[in-house]
């Protein structure tokens, strides 16, 4: 069987790659040494040729205000599929494979703390820099934002937004995702202060934050994938890629474009 360093230096779409062991223990990430490699056929991912999705509609973006959010404003036939966190390098990397043949749009939630995201920094830049991927902010460490203090709240989203910067060149406002859901008053004026002025929930998930069926995964893709929804899906448990095929054909099945916030959404500046 392929050992971890291998599969994450394949996953990596022949780029060397800073690599580490995965952890999803809070605090500061491990030190990571370097590999190379190629390419790998990614479990879920077609190897056939893809089948592409609809691209993102035209016209002139629905302007939202500060607030939150829970779904996409006004008619259409478009969907937000937002994926949280990024526990595993092995799910990050198929989104990011899945992403490259098919065409689908998603908006991350990254947590910025999870090795993830610079493990697969050059492979996703291209994505972030064409609009393909958007990036948002989800915290450092996955806190619960309401049991902090302010300085504790301002420190959360500053640390991640200083690494979406540094190693994306985009911060994710106006866009954050406070972890479990959870903010307030006290966590929204903070997170305003620091340009994010828009938190972002959702009306559908995927329920795979924790271990899960593929089949129980599915089934929750055929209840709320629909027109105008923002969905949450997580990147911490492979349930997810051994479906991408079964969700391109819901998605193909009824006539819904994925797209990111920022294709469909004018949030105030």
């Amino acid at each position: 069987m392929m050992d971890r360093r291998r599969l994450l230096t394949l996953l990596a779409v022949g780029t060397a790659v800073a690599l580490t062991g995965g952890s999803e223990a809070q605090g500061d990430p491990p030190d990571s040494g370097s590999a190379g490699g190629g390419p790998v056929q990614l479990p879920g991912v077609p190897s056939t040729p893809p089948r592409l999705l609809l691209p993102p509609p035209g016209g002139p973006k629905t302007p939202i205000g500060r607030g939150t959010i829970t779904g996409l404003p006004g008619k259409g036939s478009t969907m937000a599929l937002t994926v949280d966190d990024g526990a595993s390098p092995e799910v990050v990397g198929a989104y990011i494979e899945f992403a490259r043949r098919t065409g689908a749009r998603f908006t991350f939630f990254v947590t910025a703390y999870y090795d993830s995201w610079s493990i697969h920094r050059d492979a996703l830049r291209p994505l972030v820099d064409s609009g393909q991927i958007q990036l948002g902010n989800h915290t450092w460490n996955h806190a619960d934002l309401t049991k902090l203090s302010a300085s504790g709240v301002a420190d959360q989203l500053g640390r991640a937004k200083t690494f979406l910067r540094n190693t994306f060149g985009v911060d994710g406002t106006p866009y954050y995702r406070p972890p479990y859901g959870f903010h307030n008053a006290a966590v929204d004026k903070v997170a305003a202060d620091l340009g994010y002025t828009v938190p972002v929930l959702w009306y559908g998930s995927l329920s795979d934050s924790g271990v899960i069926t593929d089949q129980y995964l599915i089934q929750c893709a055929r209840q709320y994938f629909n027109a105008q929804a923002i969905v949450i899906g997580h990147a911490n448990h492979p349930a997810v890629t051994h479906c991408y095929d079964q969700m391109v054909d819901i998605i193909r099945e009824r006539n819904l474009a994925m797209v990111t916030l920022d294709d469909v959404l004018a949030p105030p500046r």
